[in-house]
């Protein structure tokens, strides 16, 4: 009889997992306490790094069951996620996504929309990195400031230059205007 186990991820510690196992549960899997695995890691983390999915790779057994609410639970690498679907399919593992629609993403169909699917968002991905990218050149085209701003004001950089001038030392500047010596001597090595 086949033993079913679920993979739960979140990316952050302020995070939960409950939902997730809701949706298992309300999509008609009963998995035992015991074989569900919660991991807090980013989706960016390649799955071999993930410590809870090792394990779980180490328990499963051919005929296996293993449940995800979402593609992004697996990862968000296109090619990391399409390795570890074959990994499984290799072990005689079967993956049941529930978002889409609980196909098996070790069947020919499951193959199909994973790929699809990853294409798709990896495509995005793509998109949004051109999309920043071409706004940031623009921004500096346009001649606005890029980044955080500067700790110190112009006055304030005047004031430290004429500080330097007399002898001040980095350090002693540095708590004067509560900032890092860093940032002190960028200001005194523009002399």
């Amino acid at each position: 009889m086949p033993r079913t186990f679920a993979y739960v991820r979140v990316s952050t510690v302020g995070q939960t997992t409950e939902n997730q196992i809701h949706e298992i549960e309300a999509a008609g899997f009963q998995v035992e306490p015991f074989r569900i695995i919660a991991e807090t890691v980013s989706g960016s983390t390649a799955i071999a790094k993930r410590t809870g999915f090792m394990k779980l790779l180490d328990r499963l057994e051919p005929g296996d069951v293993l449940i995800v609410t979402k593609l992004d639970r697996l990862g968000r690498d296109a090619i990391d996620v399409s390795q570890t679907v074959k990994r499984l399919e290799g072990m005689g593992v079967r993956v049941h996504c529930l978002a889409l629609g609980g196909v098996d993403l070790t069947s020919s169909v499951g193959m199909m929309t994973m790929n699809v699917i990853n294409a798709v968002a990896q495509f995005e991905r793509d998109l949004l990195i051109e999309r920043t990218q071409s706004g940031l050149k623009r921004a500096r085209a346009q001649g606005k400031a890029i980044g955080r701003p500067g700790s110190l004001t112009e006055e304030q950089k005047d004031d430290v230059k004429k500080d330097a001038g007399e002898g001040m030392s980095i350090s002693a500047m540095a708590r004067k205007y509560q900032t890092s010596r860093q940032t002190i001597m960028r200001v005194v090595g523009s002399l």
